[in-house]
């Protein structure tokens, strides 16, 4: 009986164990870094409970026989108050956006997997 008992704790502090560390990986590995270039044509402010910053880059691509729109959407941590002001100052210019691609979407801290690092004017 004191085996089974044992036996159960372990595979119950596996489990635990596992669960942490898939989490933990999700919220902080990244799976691509690298940067866009276009000019912001929205920010936002979203949700109910989790308020995240969402915005949207058109990258253009309205040329004949092109089949994407060329609107291209990112997240920015609600943590990076001054990145948030770079690209409501940077409206209306080329830009070229930094980013981090995450594994899987985050919902608490943004609708997308691409969260911006770093701004940059390019105009």
């Amino acid at each position: 009986m004191i085996f089974l008992k044992k036996l159960v704790l372990w595979i119950i502090g596996i489990i635990v164990t596992g669960t942490i560390l898939v989490t933990l990986f999700a919220l902080y590995a990244n799976y691509s870094s690298g940067y866009n270039v276009g000019r912001i044509i929205k920010i936002s402010e979203k949700g109910y409970l989790f308020k995240t910053n969402e915005g949207q880059l058109n990258t253009g691509g309205f040329s004949e026989g092109d089949t994407a729109s060329g609107i291209w959407n990112f997240s920015v941590k609600k943590e990076d108050a001054e990145l948030l002001e770079q690209i409501k100052h940077a409206n209306k210019s080329m830009v070229r956006l930094y980013y981090d691609e995450k594994f899987v979407i985050i919902p608490f801290l943004g609708d997308t997997k691409y969260f911006l690092t770093k701004v940059e004017i390019i105009e």
